[in-house]
């Protein structure tokens, strides 16, 4: 696959809504030409324990972090006509859309595409899919498992070899 976004979510609690941290990857020509950071304030505004644990945010990283709706109008253009390419997409659409209807906003018929299936055909053989394990695979070094932007990175690098 030559062109796609590469898309990461981070969530404080169990509400898909809670995005508190995304990572974007735009790949072009198969070349990576632009990549998203960004710490959102999360909508329920709570972190549970095992999130924090998971990703390390606390509330006190995006207290002062722009909601959603703000990030996404820089995000958007980035992203305009291009798939959008997740490890266990389910997740991260289900975010999305989630956090669109939270801040009333029109949910484009974004397209999906899902690393996380593409590697279960791809390399059967490994003894799991979790995103470091393929990434691994695919000869990608995953450091900050976790962190949106090097989670979003690590899916671009998959995509580029599976998708």
């Amino acid at each position: 696959m030559l062109d796609f976004a590469a898309i990461d979510f981070e969530t404080a609690n169990q509400a898909r809504s809670s995005v508190c941290s995304i990572g974007l990857v735009v790949v072009r020509g198969g070349e990576q030409v632009d990549s998203f950071y960004a710490l959102i304030r999360p909508e329920p505004n709570y972190y549970c324990y095992w999130n924090s644990r998971i990703h390390g945010l606390r509330q006190s990283d995006t207290e002062n972090a722009p909601v959603f709706s703000k990030v996404w109008t820089e995000i958007a253009p980035l992203i305009e006509g291009l798939p959008l390419v997740a490890h266990n997409c389910r997740f991260d659409q289900g975010c999305l859309k989630a956090v669109f209807q939270v801040y009333q906003m029109d949910y484009p018929d974004y397209t999906f595409l899902d690393t996380l299936t593409a590697a279960r055909h791809a390399l059967p053989h490994l003894d799991n899919h979790q995103l470091h394990t393929v990434a691994a695979a695919c000869g990608y070094q995953l450091e900050q498992h976790h962190h949106a932007l090097a989670d979003a990175e690590a899916c671009a690098a998959i995509a580029k070899l599976l998708l």
